[in-house]
Protein backbone atom coordinates (compact mmCIF):
# COMPACT_ATOMS: atom_id res chain seq x y z
CA UNK A 1 0.00 0.00 0.00
CA UNK A 2 2.91 2.35 1.01
CA UNK A 3 4.56 1.32 -2.28
CA UNK A 4 1.90 1.85 -4.61
CA UNK A 5 1.43 5.63 -2.59
CA UNK A 6 5.16 6.17 -3.17
CA UNK A 7 4.89 5.22 -7.25
CA UNK A 8 1.73 7.42 -7.51
CA UNK A 9 3.77 10.24 -6.02
CA UNK A 10 6.79 10.13 -7.78
CA UNK A 11 4.36 9.80 -11.52
CA UNK A 12 2.63 13.06 -10.17
CA UNK A 13 6.37 14.61 -9.96
CA UNK A 14 6.72 13.54 -13.47
CA UNK A 15 3.69 15.10 -15.02
CA UNK A 16 4.45 17.97 -13.02
CA UNK A 17 7.40 18.29 -13.96
CA UNK A 18 6.94 17.24 -17.37
CA UNK A 19 4.15 19.78 -17.96
CA UNK A 20 6.90 22.91 -16.00
CA UNK A 21 8.66 22.14 -18.86
CA UNK A 22 6.47 22.62 -21.77
CA UNK A 23 5.53 25.63 -20.27
CA UNK A 24 8.69 27.06 -19.96
CA UNK A 25 9.58 25.86 -23.96
CA UNK A 26 6.42 27.72 -24.89
CA UNK A 27 6.88 30.82 -22.94
CA UNK A 28 10.36 31.46 -24.11
CA UNK A 29 9.56 30.57 -27.86
CA UNK A 30 6.29 33.36 -27.57
CA UNK A 31 8.93 35.68 -26.22
CA UNK A 32 11.55 34.83 -29.08
CA UNK A 33 9.49 35.45 -31.75
CA UNK A 34 7.52 38.24 -30.56
CA UNK A 35 11.28 40.15 -30.30
CA UNK A 36 11.86 38.76 -33.16
CA UNK A 37 9.32 39.93 -35.36
CA UNK A 38 8.51 43.27 -33.57
CA UNK A 39 6.91 45.76 -34.37
CA UNK A 40 4.14 43.50 -36.61
CA UNK A 41 4.07 40.20 -34.59
CA UNK A 42 1.42 40.18 -32.20
CA UNK A 43 2.04 38.19 -29.37
CA UNK A 44 -1.01 35.53 -30.40
CA UNK A 45 1.41 34.89 -33.88
CA UNK A 46 4.12 34.35 -31.48
CA UNK A 47 2.90 31.41 -29.62
CA UNK A 48 0.65 29.96 -32.76
CA UNK A 49 4.53 29.80 -34.07
CA UNK A 50 6.20 28.09 -31.16
CA UNK A 51 2.67 25.84 -31.00
CA UNK A 52 2.97 24.78 -34.82
CA UNK A 53 7.01 24.68 -34.55
CA UNK A 54 6.56 22.11 -31.41
CA UNK A 55 3.65 20.08 -33.00
CA UNK A 56 5.33 19.48 -36.54
CA UNK A 57 2.25 20.53 -37.94
CA UNK A 58 4.30 23.89 -40.13
CA UNK A 59 1.98 25.33 -42.31
CA UNK A 60 4.25 28.64 -43.11
CA UNK A 61 6.20 31.07 -40.72
CA UNK A 62 3.39 33.12 -39.58
CA UNK A 63 6.41 35.09 -38.04
CA UNK A 64 9.09 36.29 -40.61
CA UNK A 65 12.61 35.17 -39.23
CA UNK A 66 14.68 35.42 -42.37
CA UNK A 67 15.73 38.91 -42.08
CA UNK A 68 17.56 37.70 -38.95
CA UNK A 69 20.60 35.95 -39.23
CA UNK A 70 19.92 33.53 -36.32
CA UNK A 71 16.40 33.70 -36.54
CA UNK A 72 16.17 30.15 -38.03
CA UNK A 73 18.45 28.22 -35.88
CA UNK A 74 15.82 29.81 -33.18
CA UNK A 75 13.37 28.21 -34.98
CA UNK A 76 15.28 25.15 -34.67
CA UNK A 77 16.46 24.99 -31.15
CA UNK A 78 12.50 25.87 -30.13
CA UNK A 79 11.70 22.94 -32.36
CA UNK A 80 14.11 20.23 -31.04
CA UNK A 81 14.03 21.24 -27.26
CA UNK A 82 9.61 21.60 -27.84
CA UNK A 83 9.46 17.86 -29.46
CA UNK A 84 11.40 16.49 -26.72
CA UNK A 85 9.93 18.20 -24.39
CA UNK A 86 5.95 16.83 -25.93
CA UNK A 87 7.14 13.76 -26.32
CA UNK A 88 8.19 13.80 -22.34
CA UNK A 89 4.80 14.99 -21.62
CA UNK A 90 2.80 12.24 -23.91
CA UNK A 91 4.84 9.35 -22.79
CA UNK A 92 4.31 10.57 -18.53
CA UNK A 93 0.59 10.86 -19.35
CA UNK A 94 0.58 7.56 -20.91
CA UNK A 95 2.65 5.97 -18.33
CA UNK A 96 0.72 7.84 -15.86
CA UNK A 97 -2.24 6.01 -17.24
CA UNK A 98 -1.35 2.83 -17.18
CA UNK A 99 0.31 2.49 -14.14
CA UNK A 100 -2.60 3.98 -12.80
CA UNK A 101 -4.57 0.90 -14.69
CA UNK A 102 -2.36 -1.58 -13.55
CA UNK A 103 -1.45 -0.93 -10.20
CA UNK A 104 -5.27 -0.30 -9.09
CA UNK A 105 -5.72 -4.44 -11.10
CA UNK A 106 -2.53 -5.75 -8.90
CA UNK A 107 -3.69 -4.02 -5.76
CA UNK A 108 -6.96 -6.03 -6.05
CA UNK A 109 -5.49 -9.10 -6.93
CA UNK A 110 -3.19 -9.06 -3.90
CA UNK A 111 -6.21 -7.96 -1.64
CA UNK A 112 -8.29 -10.95 -3.38
CA UNK A 113 -5.24 -13.34 -2.58
CA UNK A 114 -4.43 -12.08 0.96
CA UNK A 115 -8.29 -12.43 1.76
CA UNK A 116 -8.47 -15.87 0.04
CA UNK A 117 -6.19 -17.16 2.82
CA UNK A 118 -7.86 -15.05 5.81
CA UNK A 119 -9.78 -17.95 7.97
CA UNK A 120 -12.33 -17.29 11.06
CA UNK A 121 -12.06 -13.55 10.16
CA UNK A 122 -15.17 -10.96 10.44
CA UNK A 123 -16.45 -8.97 7.77
CA UNK A 124 -17.32 -5.56 8.11
CA UNK A 125 -19.80 -4.31 5.48
CA UNK A 126 -19.77 -0.30 5.67
CA UNK A 127 -16.60 1.83 6.87
CA UNK A 128 -18.52 5.43 8.08
CA UNK A 129 -18.97 6.37 12.02
CA UNK A 130 -20.09 2.98 13.34
CA UNK A 131 -18.23 0.24 11.18
CA UNK A 132 -14.77 2.07 11.66
CA UNK A 133 -15.18 2.08 15.28
CA UNK A 134 -15.89 -1.66 14.89
CA UNK A 135 -13.55 -2.18 12.73
CA UNK A 136 -10.91 -0.65 14.87
CA UNK A 137 -12.65 -2.46 18.02
CA UNK A 138 -11.71 -6.23 15.50
CA UNK A 139 -8.20 -4.28 14.76
CA UNK A 140 -7.07 -3.71 18.35
CA UNK A 141 -8.40 -6.74 19.70
CA UNK A 142 -6.11 -8.88 17.42
CA UNK A 143 -9.11 -10.34 14.87
CA UNK A 144 -8.85 -10.21 11.61
CA UNK A 145 -11.22 -8.52 9.63
CA UNK A 146 -12.18 -7.58 5.85
CA UNK A 147 -14.18 -4.45 5.30
CA UNK A 148 -16.34 -3.34 2.55
CA UNK A 149 -17.70 0.20 1.42
CA UNK A 150 -18.96 1.25 -2.08
CA UNK A 151 -18.38 5.54 -0.70
CA UNK A 152 -14.60 5.57 -1.75
CA UNK A 153 -13.85 8.86 0.29
CA UNK A 154 -15.18 7.05 3.44
CA UNK A 155 -12.97 3.80 2.36
CA UNK A 156 -10.14 6.01 1.79
CA UNK A 157 -10.60 7.73 5.09
CA UNK A 158 -9.60 4.68 7.08
CA UNK A 159 -7.27 3.00 5.07
CA UNK A 160 -5.16 6.44 5.77
CA UNK A 161 -5.46 5.11 9.60
CA UNK A 162 -5.19 1.75 9.04
CA UNK A 163 -3.05 0.84 6.07
CA UNK A 164 -2.83 -2.87 6.10
CA UNK A 165 -6.87 -3.45 6.82
CA UNK A 166 -7.75 -5.72 3.88
CA UNK A 167 -10.61 -4.24 2.17
CA UNK A 168 -12.80 -3.96 -1.05
CA UNK A 169 -14.56 -1.30 -2.75
CA UNK A 170 -17.55 -2.43 -3.68
CA UNK A 171 -21.62 -2.88 -2.93
CA UNK A 172 -21.44 -5.22 0.29
CA UNK A 173 -25.30 -6.37 -0.56
CA UNK A 174 -23.93 -8.22 -3.89
CA UNK A 175 -23.44 -11.97 -3.10
CA UNK A 176 -20.24 -11.96 -5.06
CA UNK A 177 -19.10 -9.13 -3.54
CA UNK A 178 -19.35 -11.33 -0.51
CA UNK A 179 -18.01 -14.31 -1.21
CA UNK A 180 -14.43 -12.82 -2.46
CA UNK A 181 -14.63 -11.20 1.38
CA UNK A 182 -14.22 -14.95 1.99
CA UNK A 183 -17.62 -15.29 3.72
CA UNK A 184 -17.68 -18.43 3.43
CA UNK A 185 -14.82 -19.28 5.62
CA UNK A 186 -16.17 -15.92 8.37
CA UNK A 187 -16.64 -16.38 11.69
CA UNK A 188 -18.90 -13.35 11.58
CA UNK A 189 -20.54 -9.70 9.52
CA UNK A 190 -21.31 -6.94 11.02
CA UNK A 191 -24.01 -5.24 8.83
CA UNK A 192 -23.03 -1.36 10.03
CA UNK A 193 -24.18 0.34 6.57
CA UNK A 194 -26.32 3.73 7.12
CA UNK A 195 -29.27 2.56 5.49
CA UNK A 196 -31.15 -0.09 7.37
CA UNK A 197 -32.83 -1.49 3.79
CA UNK A 198 -28.64 -2.40 3.13
CA UNK A 199 -28.45 -4.00 6.36
CA UNK A 200 -31.12 -5.97 6.28
CA UNK A 201 -30.09 -7.23 2.34
CA UNK A 202 -26.47 -7.94 3.77
CA UNK A 203 -28.18 -10.04 6.67
CA UNK A 204 -30.20 -11.67 4.72
CA UNK A 205 -27.58 -12.55 1.90
CA UNK A 206 -24.89 -13.30 4.58
CA UNK A 207 -26.88 -16.16 6.00
CA UNK A 208 -28.07 -17.82 2.67
CA UNK A 209 -24.47 -17.98 1.99
CA UNK A 210 -23.46 -19.51 5.00
CA UNK A 211 -25.88 -20.32 7.61
CA UNK A 212 -23.53 -21.36 10.53
CA UNK A 213 -22.17 -17.00 10.47
CA UNK A 214 -23.13 -15.09 13.25
CA UNK A 215 -24.79 -11.64 11.55
CA UNK A 216 -24.76 -8.59 13.43
CA UNK A 217 -26.99 -5.76 12.02
CA UNK A 218 -27.35 -1.91 12.59
CA UNK A 219 -30.81 -0.68 12.69
CA UNK A 220 -31.32 2.88 13.02
CA UNK A 221 -35.11 2.72 13.23
CA UNK A 222 -36.46 0.34 15.32
CA UNK A 223 -39.41 -0.54 13.40
CA UNK A 224 -37.53 -1.96 11.17
CA UNK A 225 -35.62 -4.47 14.50
CA UNK A 226 -37.80 -7.45 13.15
CA UNK A 227 -37.74 -7.38 9.47
CA UNK A 228 -34.06 -7.73 9.82
CA UNK A 229 -34.16 -10.10 12.48
CA UNK A 230 -36.55 -12.32 9.90
CA UNK A 231 -34.13 -11.43 7.24
CA UNK A 232 -31.02 -13.28 9.43
CA UNK A 233 -29.32 -11.19 11.59
CA UNK A 234 -28.58 -12.85 14.98
CA UNK A 235 -28.25 -9.55 17.05
CA UNK A 236 -29.60 -6.26 15.92
CA UNK A 237 -28.21 -2.84 18.06
CA UNK A 238 -29.65 0.64 17.39
CA UNK A 239 -27.12 3.42 17.74
CA UNK A 240 -29.60 5.58 19.07
CA UNK A 241 -31.53 3.26 21.94
CA UNK A 242 -27.67 2.68 23.37
CA UNK A 243 -26.87 5.89 23.06
CA UNK A 244 -29.64 6.74 25.24
CA UNK A 245 -29.33 3.81 27.63
CA UNK A 246 -25.66 5.13 27.89
CA UNK A 247 -26.31 8.65 28.80
CA UNK A 248 -28.95 7.87 31.15
CA UNK A 249 -26.05 5.21 32.74
CA UNK A 250 -23.37 7.79 32.64
CA UNK A 251 -26.09 9.80 35.35
CA UNK A 252 -27.12 6.46 37.16
CA UNK A 253 -24.08 5.04 37.42
CA UNK A 254 -21.01 7.02 36.39
CA UNK A 255 -18.35 4.89 38.11
CA UNK A 256 -19.72 1.45 35.98
CA UNK A 257 -19.54 3.60 33.03
CA UNK A 258 -16.10 4.88 33.81
CA UNK A 259 -15.04 1.27 34.43
CA UNK A 260 -16.13 0.16 31.15
CA UNK A 261 -14.45 3.20 29.41
CA UNK A 262 -11.36 2.98 30.87
CA UNK A 263 -11.33 -1.02 29.95
CA UNK A 264 -12.07 -0.03 26.56
CA UNK A 265 -9.93 2.68 26.32
CA UNK A 266 -7.24 1.09 28.57
CA UNK A 267 -3.26 0.50 26.74
CA UNK A 268 -3.13 -2.96 27.13
CA UNK A 269 -6.50 -3.42 25.55
CA UNK A 270 -8.52 -5.06 28.59
CA UNK A 271 -11.63 -6.28 27.47
CA UNK A 272 -14.20 -8.76 28.33
CA UNK A 273 -14.49 -11.51 26.47
CA UNK A 274 -16.68 -15.02 26.28
CA UNK A 275 -15.68 -18.75 25.41
CA UNK A 276 -17.87 -21.66 24.51
CA UNK A 277 -16.31 -24.41 26.62
CA UNK A 278 -15.30 -27.39 24.15
CA UNK A 279 -16.33 -31.16 24.65
CA UNK A 280 -13.00 -32.30 26.02
CA UNK A 281 -13.34 -29.83 29.07
CA UNK A 282 -17.04 -31.12 30.36
CA UNK A 283 -16.44 -32.26 33.50
CA UNK A 284 -13.30 -30.46 34.46
CA UNK A 285 -12.72 -28.12 37.40
CA UNK A 286 -12.36 -24.15 36.12
CA UNK A 287 -8.53 -24.21 38.10
CA UNK A 288 -7.55 -26.53 34.99
CA UNK A 289 -7.23 -22.81 33.01
CA UNK A 290 -4.49 -21.45 35.23
CA UNK A 291 -6.68 -19.26 37.24
CA UNK A 292 -3.52 -17.55 38.81
CA UNK A 293 -2.86 -16.19 35.04
CA UNK A 294 -2.53 -12.24 34.98
CA UNK A 295 -3.49 -11.85 31.74
CA UNK A 296 -7.29 -13.03 32.33
CA UNK A 297 -9.79 -13.47 35.14
CA UNK A 298 -13.18 -15.76 34.80
CA UNK A 299 -15.96 -13.41 36.28
CA UNK A 300 -18.94 -15.18 35.44
CA UNK A 301 -20.20 -19.06 33.90
CA UNK A 302 -23.22 -19.10 31.71
CA UNK A 303 -25.07 -22.48 32.91
CA UNK A 304 -27.93 -24.08 32.38
CA UNK A 305 -29.61 -20.72 31.46
CA UNK A 306 -28.25 -19.54 34.95
CA UNK A 307 -25.34 -17.15 35.70
CA UNK A 308 -22.80 -18.34 38.40
CA UNK A 309 -20.90 -15.18 39.17
CA UNK A 310 -17.39 -15.27 40.88
CA UNK A 311 -17.48 -19.36 40.20
CA UNK A 312 -14.18 -20.59 42.32
CA UNK A 313 -11.37 -22.73 41.28
CA UNK A 314 -13.11 -26.51 41.46
CA UNK A 315 -16.93 -25.53 39.86
CA UNK A 316 -17.02 -27.94 37.56
CA UNK A 317 -17.29 -27.08 33.64
CA UNK A 318 -19.90 -28.71 31.66
CA UNK A 319 -19.66 -28.89 27.59
CA UNK A 320 -21.28 -25.24 25.85
CA UNK A 321 -20.98 -23.63 29.36
CA UNK A 322 -20.09 -20.27 28.58
CA UNK A 323 -16.84 -18.41 30.37
CA UNK A 324 -17.23 -15.05 31.07
CA UNK A 325 -13.67 -13.41 30.91
CA UNK A 326 -12.05 -9.99 31.64
CA UNK A 327 -8.35 -10.61 29.46
CA UNK A 328 -5.99 -8.94 26.96
CA UNK A 329 -5.92 -9.91 23.30
CA UNK A 330 -2.66 -11.90 24.80
CA UNK A 331 -4.50 -13.62 27.32
CA UNK A 332 -7.29 -14.64 25.32
CA UNK A 333 -4.92 -16.17 22.63
CA UNK A 334 -3.24 -18.40 25.30
CA UNK A 335 -6.74 -19.42 26.86
CA UNK A 336 -7.82 -20.32 23.00
CA UNK A 337 -4.58 -22.54 22.56
CA UNK A 338 -5.60 -23.98 26.44
CA UNK A 339 -8.86 -24.72 25.52
CA UNK A 340 -7.57 -26.25 21.88
CA UNK A 341 -5.22 -28.19 23.82
CA UNK A 342 -2.45 -26.03 22.19
CA UNK A 343 -0.93 -25.16 25.15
Amino acid sequence: MRAADANSRKMKRNLVLALLSLLAVMVTGTLGYHMLGMPHTSWVDSFYMTFVTISTIGYHEVVDVTQYQYGRLFTVFIGITGIGVLGYVLSTVTASMLESDLNLSWRRKKMLQTISRMNGHYIVCGVGRVGSNVANELAMTGRQSVVIDSDLHSLESYLDRHPAQPYLHADATDNDVLLAAGVERARGVFAVASDDGMNLVISLSAKQLNPKLRVVARCHDLKNVEKTRRAGADEIVSPDFTGGLRIVSAMLRPQVVTFLDEMLRTDNNLRMEEFTVPEGFSGKPLGVLNLSSRNYVVLAIRQNQQWVFNPDSQHLMNQEDVLMVMTTPEGRSRLERLMQGVA
